[in-house]
């Protein structure tokens, strides 16, 4: 984890202890033990059970990808490699382990989360904030776990095993879930109102652009409400600190030196602006064959650039050299969380070796070097494209760490994001608008990708279509198809052109096995499995 916090916690909560550690740089090998009511009593408690919030949830991001991008029609798995292809037709296991673990690793969070919730007014008044993240983080982790599995129970406290506590927590319609998780983020803004921003922390804003993505995501969406909350941070997105990376054509740099910006020059540094919202650089140097100024090698991670004004919420890793590192089924006493761990292995630079992270042949149709000059090379790995070749398998470059002992950070909600969610609450499930606001946070987003502007109408599907390139390998697809009614049409022809076996059921995961052998004849299985 980045050196967020003045005093940076370890913190490994279980019903009776807490391990934590005080240090300003981290102290590996001498935490200290502390019980829960002493730690509640020490001077920096809170802020210590709110650092132990995010450290738990590092472990969530590490399945998305297998089980939310790798059911688009984005992506695609070698038929040889493991479950991977086996998920990526829509045949999901019960008992499959990454089923299990991201619905297990969310839980914990959200446990962490109530054991500040249920102390809350033990906070003394300068980590009140502390309160405010834990109730955002509590709907962060229901928030994925309703839009993976749909009906599911709502946690609202720490629960005693011992007394069978969890039989009181019965999966609830998915509208209920939604009522719960919009009401948290609302009391998160009013903990957090006038914090202190910072990218690696719950705030005010993304709390606010959250919520309003819930109102968006719920089965009756509410278009009202989501735009009451995101006009109010895009209209002061300054005051909040949020802007695109993006370079206007009178501030290019002129790489060749030689007085004019052409086109493709203006496109490489579009390009570097995209590349810097994940942390990624990479050289830019003239091409005596071509004449320009062109993209050379490979993007790496620099992690001065990974806390930019497009992040409104991310999750923090950090390189350390180390045997020791975290993996989405770590248990929590076999290794220390924040050592060295990276959000996905399948998404780094050795996910090819599992056969994932491959570019789906239909996504290759309109994400090509013409169509997507800036996004395209941000997206793909050079040394992987072959465009004479559509069979080539095309590798992610947006996390370009070294495998699961990594670096970049996990981006849970940039600016770009923000603009496209307010375009499509103005649109209000209508198929077309023509209202200036939403085309002109379209339009943003558009400059950036070196791309015309739309006007004077944006359609819903210009909407979806845009989301669908900005976004790749952020596991944000599947929940844009759910969200804007078009899973079952988009994901049918998908599958029937792909020979895979996706039905409308298969939208959602499987509920885990285990869970329902935790409870006999009390959760329900989702239907198709």
């Amino acid at each position: 984890m980045k050196k967020i916090y003045i005093k940076l916690g370890v913190i490994c909560l279980s019903l009776f202890a807490i391990t934590t550690s005080c240090e300003e740089e981290l102290d590996l090998s001498n935490p200290t033990a502390l019980s829960l009511e002493e730690l509640l009593q020490t001077e920096n408690g809170f802020e210590l059970l709110a650092n132990g919030v995010l450290d738990a949830y590092q472990k969530v991001p590490t399945n998305e990808f297998l089980l939310i991008e790798l059911r688009s029609d984005n992506v695609r798995a070698n038929t040889e490699n493991g479950n991977f292809p086996e998920i990526n037709r829509y045949n999901v296991d019960p008992n499959n382990g990454d089923v299990a673990t991201y619905y297990s690793n969310n839980m914990a969070t959200i446990k962490h989360a109530n054991t500040i919730i249920d102390n809350r007014f033990l906070a003394p008044e300068n980590q009140q904030y502390a309160v405010g993240e834990a109730y955002f983080m509590r709907a962060l982790c229901h928030f994925n776990l309703v839009r993976a599995y749909q009906n599911i129970p709502y946690i609202d406290k720490v629960l005693d095993i011992n007394a069978d506590e969890a039989r009181d927590y019965p999966q609830l319609p998915e509208s209920e879930v939604y009522d719960k998780i919009i009401s948290d983020f609302t009391t998160s803004i009013a903990f957090l109102n006038g914090g202190t921003q910072n990218k690696y922390r719950p705030t005010e804003g993304a709390a606010i652009c959250l919520a309003a993505k819930a109102y968006l995501s719920q089965p009756n969406p509410n278009y009202a409400e989501a735009e009451l909350l995101l006009s109010s941070v895009v209209e002061n997105s300054a005051s909040f600190g949020y802007s695109l990376l993006f370079t206007e054509p009178g501030s290019a740099t002129d790489f060749t030196g030689d007085g004019v910006i052409s086109d493709r020059e203006y496109a490489a540094n579009l390009a570097l602006d995209f590349g810097n919202v994940f942390g990624n650089d990479i050289p830019i140097e003239y091409n005596d064959t071509e004449g320009e100024a062109v993209l050379n090698g490979e993007w790496t991670n620099n992690p001065g650039l990974e806390i930019n004004d497009e992040i409104v919420f991310s999750i923090a890793y950090d390189f350390v050299s180390s045997d020791n590192y975290a993996t989405s089924d770590s248990g929590l006493d076999d290794q220390v969380q924040t050592d060295s761990e990276s959000f996905s292995f399948a998404m780094t630079l050795l996910g090819p070796s599992n056969g994932v992270n491959i570019a789906s042949l239909d996504f290759l149709d309109i994400m090509t070097p013409v169509l997507q000059p800036v996004r395209f090379p941000v997206s793909f790995r050079a040394v992987s494209v072959n465009t004479d070749d559509l069979l080539n398998d095309t590798f992610n470059a947006k996390y370009p760490t070294n495998g699961e002992i990594g670096d970049n950070d996990w981006i849970v909600l940039r600016y770009a994001d923000v603009l496209l969610l307010y375009a499509e609450a103005i649109l209000a499930g209508s198929n077309s608008t023509t209202d200036q606001r939403a085309l002109d946070a379209y339009n943003q987003i558009r400059a950036r990708a070196g791309l015309e502007e739309v006007f004077p109408v944006l359609t819903k599907q210009q909407l979806l279509d845009e989301r669908r390139v900005e976004f790749v390998y952020e596991n944000q697809r599947l929940y844009d198809l759910i969200r804007f009614g078009e899973a079952d049409d988009a994901l049918q022809q998908f599958s029937n052109n792909n020979n895979l076996s996706y039905t409308a059921d298969k939208k959602y995961l499987p509920f885990p096995q285990r869970e329902l052998d935790n409870l006999p004849n009390f959760y329900t299985q989702n239907n198709g499995y």
